[in-house]
């Protein structure tokens, strides 16, 4: 018996890696590109990403590679004072790209789910490596043009499908990326595009309405999430400082804006699990008072996520409410991802953290979107979630309803 670990399909690593380089990033000729990838699973995608970005005319590409197994030496060996640090370099090379006007495309799966699980929670929420601050303000000064895109591995794929051997595991995780990346499309760009034209209309309607304010009701949810003043929502395509357009994440089924820090109130109960650092959170349940979390529980990962919450002040209030209808082949699976770039794209979600400036119409409103060294967005929407929307004489619309556009 061949004891052979199976391989991502080579057919389907091609058809990401264009999506990747011409829907996602839209590498342009003579930029650098920057691959963030995980050791022992990514690799395959990686390199076929790098062959087509420079296909496109990239002038260098430079792989970050990230091993779990590595940060799971330090998270066992590392004194406790020294598991926050984060070497300065690494901020640089952001910082860099940035200033070079490079593109960045990001490969998500995780590649050893489960690889820290009998560690000291305390110690895997201190150490937030992959994770950087300067990916935030490096992306709200819009100097990237970046993407981030699911890569197929035998790791992911067994903790998706827990009951299935490697092979036909992996076989049906690829299933599931043709379809929720529209790979099963004669052509998948022109498919993203017009994708991209529903939600940024859906974005539009919703900015015609000049909302103050969005609440969320359902079971074990009724959270009230106030908006700036220019808060408006948007949706697919993004455009750099330099014009280039992008599109963040393959797939993308939200529309999404940068709420009033100061004006969350209520409790929000998580419909997915999330991954956070490779360790899963699940059942969280959030409580908030004044935009602030006071209260933050979970069957699993609780201590995890706790200790990231703590990094900063901005780590504990919003930046972020996205809304995703009933449309999106992602939620249309039925398969959870434990994944937050698919399962993300399936529900409305919320996240803790940093927000877009480039939600807000008015610069004026900018030192008032939060600011923090992370951004953890997890998923508070379902069917049976209603989105209602509240003017600022306190009239309400329903938004979304049964997952349907109202």
């Amino acid at each position: 018996m061949s004891t052979t670990e199976p391989t991502p399909d080579a057919d389907l690593l091609q058809r990401l890696a264009a999506l990747a380089v011409h829907a996602g990033a839209n590498v342009q000729p003579g930029q650098f590109v920057s691959i963030s990838a995980q050791v022992g699973g990514h690799e395959p995608l990686a390199r076929a990403i790098a062959g087509a970005a420079y296909a496109a005319g990239a002038r260098f590409v430079d792989v970050a590679w990230f091993d779990p197994l590595v940060k799971r030496e330090r998270l066992l060996h590392s004194a406790d004072e020294d598991l926050d640090v984060v070497p300065p370099w690494l901020g640089d090379r952001i910082e860099t790209l940035g200033r070079e006007r490079a593109a960045n495309i990001s490969l998500t799966g995780q590649v050893r789910p489960g690889v820290f699980a009998d560690i000291d929670p305390a110690r895997v929420g201190r150490d937030q490596l992959p994770a950087l601050k300067q990916t935030a303000e490096v992306i709200n000064r819009r100097e990237l043009n970046w993407t981030v895109v699911p890569a197929p591995s035998v790791g992911w794929a067994q903790q998706v499908f827990p009951g299935l051997d490697p092979a036909e595991a992996l076989r049906r995780l690829e299933a599931d990326i043709r379809v929720v990346c529209r790979l099963d499309e004669p052509d998948p760009v022109a498919a993203w595009r017009a994708r991209s034209d529903e939600l940024q209309a859906n974005a539009e309607r919703l900015n015609a309405r000049r909302l103050d304010a969005i609440r969320l009701e359902g079971p074990g949810t009724s959270l009230t999430v106030g908006l700036l003043p220019s808060s408006r929502f948007i949706a697919a395509g993004m455009d750099t400082v330099g014009g280039i357009t992008h599109q963040a994440n393959v797939p993308t089924e939200e529309v999404f804006t940068t709420p009033d820090p100061a004006r969350v109130d209520g409790v929000v109960r998580a419909t997915k699990p999330l991954t956070l650092g490779g360790t899963t959170v699940d059942g969280i349940e959030v409580e908030f008072r004044g935009g602030e979390v006071v209260r933050l529980d979970a069957t699993t990962g609780a201590d995890v996520m706790r200790r990231w919450i703590e990094r900063d002040p901005g780590a504990r209030r919003l930046g972020e409410l996205a809304l995703v209808d009933g449309d999106g082949r992602v939620g249309q699976t039925g398969t959870v991802f434990h994944e937050t770039l698919l399962d993300e794209n399936a529900a409305s979600h919320i996240a803790l953290g940093s927000a877009y400036l480039m939600c807000l119409d008015d610069e004026a409103d900018h030192p008032r979107a939060n600011r923090s060294a992370i951004h953890v967005d997890f998923m508070v929407g379902s069917r049976d979630v209603a989105a209602i929307g509240i003017a600022a004489d306190g009239t309400e619309t329903p938004l979304l309803v049964q997952g349907a556009w109202q």
